[in-house]
């Protein structure tokens, strides 16, 4: 085979070799230049845990220490206090002809609440007058008895009768006379219209009659019912778990939810010894005087405190933010990291200072206006 020849032929057989190698390195190139980036792990976000670029925009308070005595919070209802609740009786049957004093109306004792035309007054009449006849004729017979008697025209045991027969009829006649009396007629003035009078100073807490209606005396229900709200009674629910906190004849501070603003007094009177079967709880009752802002039915909040103090955090109440109804403040963790710290918020005192009952130790420091430093973070 001449050169040319060779040569011609090395040429056709390293020729599709270039063509392959050159293929297999384009093919190789474009996957590299597909594939998709590396895959960047990012960290979650933990609102828990934050970093400032200027930590000194925002000033730091320390808590400090603040003993108060554990106080327990519960609720309670005003109730009328039974034993100045007196009701209203109507001794005599009959119609109502007039009524004088109305449901939540405040009445001074003996003042008029009703008329009843009632058949009872005629009847209690008629035995008034057939009793002072009957005493009239008895003392007649006994002052002739006693005529005779001393002329000796009768014997001792029939001025004895006479005697007896004459305090008899003075008997019916103070009876008679006392039944007009508590009926409320006049023995010299009678008439069909018995007046009702109020029998204690008060607030008419029930009403059970109208004009027209029927009264039936001491058989059927009372008119009305008067109670002297200057002393009520406060009911709360204690749990169980509770019960250690409270004592007969110890106080409690009450506050009405319509007057926030407003702090009574209240005197532990009775614990009830039985408890709710399906709620755990105990009757406690108050004894409060009632200022003239107590009604009947009001919801009030009643705190009782313990002996013993405890010792507490207590911070600037604009340190504590609000937030999805829980309290946080922002506690400085050096440099500008900070951490949000979840705490149970207390009752605010003197200085604006609102204390800590736990979450955060006197001595923290943390930052003094919680809800610009909520709303840079946000930013």
């Amino acid at each position: 085979m001449s050169k040319s020849a060779g040569a011609h032929a090395a040429a056709l057989f390293f020729l599709p070799l270039c063509v392959l190698f050159a293929g297999c390195g384009r093919s190789n190139a474009d996957q590299k230049a597909e594939a998709p980036p590396p895959a960047v792990v990012e960290k979650e976000f933990d609102p828990n845990n934050l970093q400032v670029d200027h930590p000194e925009q925002f000033p730091l308070a320390v808590a400090v220490e603040h003993k108060s005595v554990p106080a327990l919070n519960v609720t309670g209802v005003v109730q009328p206090d039974i034993a100045r609740a007196v009701p209203v009786i109507s001794l005599a049957s009959g119609r109502v002809v007039e009524v004088k004093a109305r449901l939540g109306d405040q009445v001074k004792k003996g003042q008029l609440l009703l008329r009843v035309q009632s058949p009872d007054v005629s009847g209690a009449y008629q035995v008034y007058l057939k009793a002072r006849n009957d005493e009239r004729l008895a003392s007649t017979q006994l002052e002739r008895a006693r005529d005779l008697y001393a002329k000796g025209a009768i014997s001792k045991s029939v001025l004895e009768t006479a005697e007896n027969a004459h305090q008899d009829a003075t008997v019916d006649l103070q009876a008679a006379l006392e039944q007009l009396k508590a009926l409320g007629v006049d023995k010299d003035h009678p008439t069909g219209i018995v007046d009702i009078l109020a029998p204690i100073s008060g607030i008419i807490t029930d009403q059970q009659v109208t004009n027209a209606a029927g009264v039936q005396g001491l058989s059927g229900p009372n008119p009305f019912t008067i109670s002297d709200l200057s002393y009520v009674w406060i009911i709360c629910d204690v749990y169980e778990n509770d019960l250690d906190a409270v004592h007969l004849g110890e106080s409690a501070e009450i506050r009405l939810n319509a007057y926030p603003d407003k702090v009574l007094k209240g005197r532990i009177d009775n614990i009830l010894p039985s408890l709710d079967p399906s709620l755990r709880t105990a009757k406690v009752r108050l004894e409060v005087a009632n200022p003239g802002l107590m009604r009947l039915g009001m919801f009030v909040t009643a705190t009782f405190f313990g002996k013993q103090p405890e010792t507490h955090a207590a911070v600037p109440a604009t340190a504590i933010l609000h937030l999805h109804d829980r309290d946080w403040v922002y506690v400085s963790a050096g440099g500008n990291k900070f951490k949000r710290v979840e705490i149970s918020a207390g009752a605010v005192f003197s200085g604006n200072m609102q204390e800590v009952l736990s979450g955060i130790e006197p001595g923290a420091k943390v930052v003094q206006n919680a809800l610009v430093f909520q709303n840079t973070v946000e930013q």
